[in-house]
């Protein structure tokens, strides 16, 4: 009686190629979910206004990144800058009740001058808005 030999590259392993691809898509998948199925969110119904609420945009300051001032699109000396920006304010509150000042500053701009700004501002009752960039 002659027995078969098995070839010494025959061995009892499992192709699991496609496997991994299958649980791969599943790890996405559930994680997905996971992220979106958040029970602890409260739906708050919030106030639809009818009208466009944006605040006009009645005096801009700017500071750019060499720390030169602007109202508008004139340039400031940094000196007469906070009675320029009281002037403005003054001849706007002549149109409007209260004037919003926006402030424009970029981002290497040093943010003690921006906060000095808004002191002067908010100090002639004025609305401040600022936007760094």
């Amino acid at each position: 009686m002659k027995l078969r030999k098995k070839h010494k590259g025959e061995s009892g392993e499992v192709f699991t190629d496609s496997l991994n691809d299958i649980l791969f898509i599943l790890l996405m998948f559930f994680l997905i979910v996971a992220t979106l199925a958040n029970p602890n969110v409260i739906k708050v119904g919030l106030p639809r206004g009818s009208k466009d609420t944006k605040a006009k945009q009645n005096i801009m300051v700017s500071i750019d990144k060499d720390q030169q001032y602007f109202i508008g699109t004139t340039k400031i000396e940094s000196s007469i800058f906070d009675s320029m920006l009281r002037k403005e304010i003054r001849k706007y509150k002549a149109f409007v009740d209260t004037p919003t000042v926006v402030i424009n500053a970029d981002t290497a701009a040093f943010y003690g001058e921006v906060f000095r700004i808004m002191r002067v501002a908010k100090k002639d009752t004025a609305k401040v808005v600022a936007r760094i960039d």
